[in-house]
């Protein structure tokens, strides 16, 4: 039984050590976590300023003033938000007060989260951000373009079927000049259908053709655009200037791209397909017997056929490249540095962790401040007032309770029974005196 109480006594002393060790630091760190939560509430405060001044369309003194207040407000929202944590969290001992506490800092840290994070990371990654909408914009126009102009290239390329079509058409028409088609030789009924043909064709054919160079110059324009845009997005400076810039140059390219998608042919071919076999002038035949004209009907009647197989063959490609997926429409919108931040966060994840930390480190300290603060308590639980007491402590209140013996009233004598003298009353340092004026 000694030996427990001895074990017991020298693990209260210890832990009273342990206490008095860890309350000795937290009274030093004390003297440096204000100003610590006051530089880290100001940097905040700055970033703040610059996000919400990246916002603002009015550059005037109203705008300046406007920043400036909220970035005060924030950077003293967060300076008194975690100063309260800081004190009340550690302090609470019973754990329905730590949980409520512990929710106020979760609600409070999403707060400041929403008013000031979201800026200080449009502070610190913002002008990047701005160039990444725009390089994307940049891609989306040129596989915008790109595509235009393979649509374009790909009906382009109906002028061979086209151009197929009417060499047969002439072939044709010279077997039948040469009497191998219907038997007549000559330049009559059939010979004149099969030129008819052949002459739309090759119309169709040159017209063709003369949207090639046109094509091929919209293209290289656009190209010259998209690398003025390149530059922009990745030329030194200011963003917002370089963005109104990409802005002029953005409409243009979709003014390119939209020349592009009207100078496909594909339409063109598929009408001028439809109307081959359906519109044709059949002429007068001019056999001189009856055999001969019954030899021309039968001849035209055969071309007719072979026309509408044409035409349907012509048609199936130029439908073909109609459906064909056009270009995507693509718009350059304008965005602010804060917008471009929240749209591209993933690509900027070390700037948001350090916009998000600056505002949040000081739950750290909340959370250190809580596990000492803890430590401190267990390791004085069980442990008297008095056996806590360290040197200094009882130096003072043995001068204290000195102080208080010193200033106690003196107590009051006991008078005695009878008739005294006045003299006897009021002490023995004064004598009576007698008639003569001398003292007994």
């Amino acid at each position: 039984m000694p030996d427990d109480t001895g074990r017991r006594v020298r693990g209260d002393a210890d832990g009273v050590r342990y206490a008095s060790e860890l309350t000795g630091h937290v009274r030093w760190l004390d003297g440096i976590t204000g100003a610590a939560l006051g530089v880290l509430a100001v940097a905040s405060g700055i970033y703040t300023y610059l996000g919400v001044s990246s916002l603002l369309d009015d550059t005037g003194a109203l705008s300046f003033f406007a920043a400036v207040s909220y970035s005060i407000a924030v950077s003293v929202g967060i300076f008194v938000f975690w100063s309260y944590l800081m004190r009340l969290l550690p302090a609470v001992r019973t754990m329905g007060a730590r949980l409520g506490l512990m929710v106020s800092m979760l609600i409070g840290s999403l707060a400041i989260i929403a008013m000031s994070s979201w800026l200080n990371a449009a502070a610190l990654a913002g002008s990047a951000a701005v160039e990444q909408h725009l390089a994307k914009t940049v891609q989306e126009y040129q596989a915008s373009l790109e595509r235009a102009h393979q649509v374009a290239v790909s009906a382009q390329g109906l002028e061979r079927d086209v151009a197929r079509v009417r060499q047969s058409f002439e072939d044709l028409s010279q077997q039948e000049a040469d009497g191998n088609l219907s038997g007549l030789a000559g330049r009559g009924a059939v010979f004149r259908v099969l030129r008819q043909k052949s002459d739309e064709l090759a119309a169709l054919e040159a017209q063709i053709a003369s949207q090639a160079p046109l094509v091929d110059g919209a293209f290289a324009e656009g190209n010259a655009i998209l690398s003025r845009m390149r530059a922009l997005t990745v030329e030194p400076g200011p963003v917002e200037p370089r963005s109104v810039q990409f802005s002029e140059e953005a409409v243009r390219l979709a003014g390119i791209i939209t020349q592009l998608r009207q100078l496909s042919v594909a339409p063109l071919v598929a009408r001028a397909a439809q109307d081959l076999a359906a519109s044709v002038v059949l002429p007068e035949l001019d056999g001189r017997t009856g055999a001969a004209r019954g030899d021309q009907q039968s001849t035209i009647s055969s071309v007719l056929e072979v026309l509408g197989q044409r035409a349907d063959t012509l048609r199936s490609a130029a439908e073909a490249v109609i459906a064909m997926p056009p270009a995507a429409d693509t718009t350059y919108t304008p965005i602010s540095a804060a917008d471009a931040v929240i749209l591209y966060a993933g690509n900027f994840a070390p700037s948001w962790a350090g916009a998000i930390a600056i505002d949040l480190l000081p739950a750290v300290l909340v959370l250190i401040l809580a596990v000492t603060q803890a430590a401190i308590r267990s390791g004085r639980d069980g442990v008297r007032v008095e056996d806590t007491l360290t040197l200094s402590e009882l130096r003072g209140a043995m001068i204290a309770m000195r102080e208080i013996e010193g200033i106690q009233p003196p107590a009051e004598p006991v008078r005695p029974q009878g008739d005294a003298p006045a003299v006897e009353r009021r002490g023995a340092e004064l004598k009576p005196v007698s008639e003569t004026g001398k003292t007994r």
